[in-house]
């Protein structure tokens, strides 16, 4: 192996290892900090210098998206007035490997003074922020993988592996929802992917391909052709839904010749096929599509409480909305 490999490898190797040893850290103490910040009733408020900033910005950022109000609060900028952010209802998070950064350690007595709480993510508990914290989340390691020991790495890495940690357990105390996480993520694929109900991407109305079972396959032909969905649901004469007609289908029996273009809908339909509801999630019926056995089927048929068709959906148009 190469030198190069060979350092990339020991990288990985140092920071795997020190990312394991903190679940023997996962103590009551944890434990109690998840509690006392369930218990908040203002901000969680991230702080921390340098790297270790670095991994704080990252950490507020997915606390706030997952249930648990947060932001980051620069230590040198909070020296010169940024402290006025933090209320006595806070709690603030300090990053710190050492325990002993001098921008950090110096806000200690004033965020004491406002009267907030403090958790020390940190790798000392014998440091000055360890012994003036409330909570002590131990994120310590061995070495780090920097051959010279100086550049911040194994530490950060599990700084920011514990601070996920912590999300996640509050995420889970707090029964965070898919649809809560959409609330916060409305941009781009996810929130289309989260936020997007079947309604929402459905053809109705006019665009909403329907044919009585008495009717022949050349009518249902003309129907799929106008509508461009390439498929029709088939209702009985009191418009209740009953089954689906797609081209697949039609292909396949003009196999075996064009005399069946005159044979009535219900001789050759899907009875009973899977149907879907407006009210459930694009994604959901994407699911559906894809899971259906014994293969993946393209469109979906929206009915209603009394089982009429409203709509239908095509595998192409949950694609066009990013629903993948």
């Amino acid at each position: 192996m190469s030198l190069i490999k060979e350092k990339a490898v020991d990288t990985l190797k140092i920071e795997i290892d020190a990312v394991t040893k903190l679940i023997d850290r996962i103590d009551d103490e944890f434990e109690d900090a998840v509690n006392g910040i369930l218990e908040c009733k203002a901000r969680l408020i991230v702080t921390g210098i340098g790297k270790s900033g670095h991994v704080g910005q990252k950490v507020a950022a997915t606390l706030a998206s997952t249930g648990t109000p947060s932001f980051f609060m620069h230590p040198a900028e909070a020296f010169h007035g940024d402290l006025g952010m933090v209320t006595a209802n806070d709690i603030v998070l300090a990053i710190s490997n050492s325990g002993e950064t001098n921008e950090v350690v110096n806000i200690l007595p004033i965020i004491r003074r406002i009267g907030a709480k403090i958790i020390a993510l940190c790798g000392r508990r014998d440091s000055t922020l360890g012994k003036n914290a409330d909570w002590f989340i131990d994120a310590g390691v061995d070495r780090e993988a920097c051959p010279l020991g100086l550049a911040p790495t194994a530490s950060t890495t599990a700084a920011l592996a514990m601070g996920d940690a912590l999300a996640m357990a509050l995420l889970s105390a707090r029964n965070f929802t898919a649809q809560d996480f959409a609330v916060f993520h409305p941009g781009g694929s996810l929130g289309r992917k989260l936020l997007l109900t079947v309604e929402n991407v459905m053809h109705s109305g006019d665009e909403n391909p329907v044919i009585g079972v008495e009717k022949t396959a050349k009518e249902a032909l003309f129907v799929m052709t106008a509508k461009g969905v390439g498929a029709t649901s088939v209702v009985s004469s009191d418009g209740t839904f009953i089954g689906l007609v797609t081209d697949g289908d039609i292909r396949r029996c003009l196999a075996q010749g064009s005399e069946f273009l005159n044979e009535p809908v219900d001789n050759f339909m899907t009875k009973n096929p899977i149907t879907i509801t407006k009210d459930k999630l694009a994604a959901s019926a994407l699911s559906i599509m894809e899971k259906h056995k014994p293969r993946p089927i393209t469109v979906l048929p929206v009915v209603d409480d009394k089982k009429h068709p409203i709509g239908i959906v095509h595998l192409t148009d949950l694609l066009r909305q990013g629903v993948v």
